[in-house]
């Protein structure tokens, strides 16, 4: 089975050491990888990159063996994704926009109705259901569109920061909705900068530097803190002994 995501060399540079400036890295079934790096490590545009949704300046992204560009819309519709801010109608409901995330992603309409109110309940959004998306608070519209990205299954989720404006609460059930997919064979490209929450849901994680990916970190190591910042540390200075 080819990987569910790879990123081979990828450039996309805005100037000078910003952007993303050769980086790779593959998402494989069943995996979860998880993506660290500072503020403006590059981390945003690779997952934008990924999805397409900028153009590489060099390199290539292949989803599900497939390159990105040339990938058909039934294959689209098993990507999930939440990149930079968590989409939603602002003038529907909750239930109405997650009946449209279901229905955008291929489910049939006899499962859409099942699908819709099991992420109610998974991402306790229940009592919200007809309240529109508008008036959600951060936290209630980041749950929204998590369970509106994730809510047909899909074969690869990129999430770039998934936990932000989530309670201690929504971060179980992000957990445990992540860990439910990769058991059943999707992969899973996070980002985070919750190194202890990575820790317990992630099979790899590679750490981003000025555009390029420097290295990996155990996920059951000791002291993730100290071994990122180390990796970090050394890569600036690589460079500057380079210039």
């Amino acid at each position: 089975m080819p990987n569910r995501l790879e990123i081979t060399d990828a450039v996309r540079a805005y100037g000078p050491g910003t952007g993303v400036l050769g980086a790779s890295l593959r998402v494989a079934p069943g995996e979860v990888h998880a993506l660290l790096g500072l503020n403006g490590a590059g981390k945003t545009t690779l997952m934008r990159a990924a999805l397409g949704m900028v153009r590489l300046d060099g390199g290539g992204v292949r989803i599900g063996g497939v390159p990105v560009a040339r990938l058909p819309a039934p294959n689209w519709a098993r990507v999930g994704h939440l990149i930079d801010r968590p989409f939603a109608y602002a003038d529907l409901s909750v239930r109405a926009n997650l009946r449209v995330a279901a229905r955008l992603r291929g489910l049939p309409p006899a499962a859409v109705a099942a699908r819709v109110e099991a992420a109610l309940g998974s991402w306790s959004l229940g009592r919200y259901g007809p309240v529109r998306a508008a008036k959600l608070s951060k936290g209630n519209r980041q749950r929204l569109g998590l369970a509106a990205a994730l809510i047909a299954g899909p074969d690869l989720a990129v999430l770039d920061e998934p936990t932000d404006g989530l309670d201690p609460a929504g971060v179980i059930a992000l957990r445990e909705a992540l860990l439910r997919l990769a058991a059943g064979g999707a992969g899973v490209l996070v980002s985070s900068h919750h190194l202890d929450e990575v820790a317990r849901i992630a099979d790899r994680i590679s750490v981003m530097n000025r555009g390029r990916i420097v290295g990996g970190l155990e996920p059951g190591g000791a002291d993730l803190e100290r071994a990122f910042f180390a990796l970090v540390l050394a890569d600036d200075e690589r460079r500057g002994e380079a210039r």
